[in-house]
């Protein structure tokens, strides 16, 4: 599980066990372990606590390495400040041994492709030919990926034939994979099951993820036979369905509001011993919530109390949504003093979903506590690094 979907209580606790190691006579300064908390930092979009980390290394005395300076990248270029990330790459070039690489201006370019910003990765392939950086698989994958969810199917086709022509880097599963999710969200069925064939001719194999990403666009068109055929083709293929197969299946069935649907898969999940996560529970609450059957939430919340499941800060925001939406909010409440029991952090979600049903109530009192806890929790990242320069 990435850093991001754990939640800023996850980033602090390294954040101060880091600050604590500062402090020991023992501690030796490591690239490695900066280049792996700015890769975190990055997940969590906090591009600004990556730069005062940056500047933290750079006070220790160590000269960055080419991981730290791409992981600062990443870090820059997730959160879509683009300018900064490119300016990192032009401050590469100008440290010994720390020139950027292919692995560099793959992450550039992935980043620049999150944020539909294609013409500065024109630029990018530009700078990678004149250095004499070859572009490889990862590459134009990233590229790919960026024009399908884009919808510039167009581009995403184009760039295909230049990989094929290119002779050096082949498609690969990820490719597949990348115009099945493309268009599969924009529900373009024919032109998804045209792509899923033209691959199996250039002898690249589907995968397990190939599936999930068939039934998520079937259910999404309503094409529930066919989400079935692929389940059924799954089985005689030996391809064990996963906890995405099954969540992707009741989250179908549960936003169409086909109820009885949802919990005979749910129900099947757990017969063959695939155990239901957050993400599952989230999918069966927001059904029931959609229902206006509160009784069925209840029912999730006693099966979850006494169950070992991990819960997380999505969970809570999806539980908290569902009684407040109900006028439960003494249940709520309750709710939101259990996430730090569990220690989930609140996050923007959740004060928006408790907000928003005190203030359907009335209670602006009590709506405005919860933006002033909303606004002193936005710095309690920053305090933590702060806390790096102490000792």
């Amino acid at each position: 599980m990435e850093a991001r979907s754990r939640g800023p209580s996850f980033l602090l606790f390294h954040l101060h066990i880091f600050a604590l190691l500062r402090k020991q006579n023992w501690y030796e300064p490591r690239c490695r372990t900066y280049a792996k908390l700015l890769m975190m930092l990055g997940k969590c979009r906090q591009p600004e606590e990556a730069s005062l980390l940056f500047e933290i290394m750079l006070s220790e005395g160590l000269k960055p390495t080419v991981d730290v300076f791409t992981a600062l990248v990443s870090a820059y270029g997730q959160s879509g400040r683009l300018d900064q990330a490119f300016s990192t790459v032009e401050d590469m070039k100008s440290v010994v041994e720390c020139k950027p690489d292919v692995y560099t201006y793959s992450i550039l370019i992935s980043c620049c492709a999150k944020f539909h910003r294609f013409d500065l990765i024109e630029r990018v392939l530009v700078e990678m030919s004149y250095l004499g950086i070859q572009c490889n698989s990862v590459t134009y994958n990233s590229i790919i990926d960026g024009y399908g969810k884009a919808g510039m199917f167009e581009h995403m086709e184009k760039l295909l034939n230049g990989m094929i022509e290119n002779g050096k880097c082949h498609p690969d599963v990820f490719t597949l994979n990348s115009f099945i999710g493309a268009y599969g969200n924009g529900v373009q069925i024919d032109k998804m099951e045209k792509w899923y064939d033209e691959f199996q001719l250039m002898g690249i194999m589907p995968d397990i993820t190939t599936f999930n990403m068939m039934i998520k666009s079937y259910g999404k068109a309503g094409m529930y036979k066919k989400m079935k055929s692929v389940m059924d083709f799954m089985e005689k293929r030996f391809f064990t369905p996963t906890i995405i197969t099954y969540n992707t299946v009741i989250e179908v069935f549960g936003k169409a509001g086909e109820i009885e649907k949802m919990n005979e898969h749910f129900l099947k999940m757990k017969h063959l011993g695939v155990k239901p996560n957050s993400r599952t529970y989230c999918s069966l609450v927001n059904a029931y919530s959609k229902a206006l059957r509160i009784d069925k939430v209840d029912s999730i919340m006693r099966h979850v109390e006494n169950s070992d499941v991990v819960l997380d800060t999505p969970f809570f925001n999806c539980i908290i949504n569902a009684y407040g939406q109900a006028g439960d909010l003494k249940k709520m409440a309750e709710l939101f003093m259990a996430m730090k029991e569990r220690k989930c952090e609140p996050d923007t979600i959740t004060f928006a979903c408790m907000i928003q049903a005190y203030k359907t109530h009335g209670l602006t009192e009590a709506a405005q506590r919860l933006e002033n806890i909303m606004i002193s929790a936005k710095d309690n990242i920053g305090t933590e690094l702060i806390g790096c320069y102490d000792g």
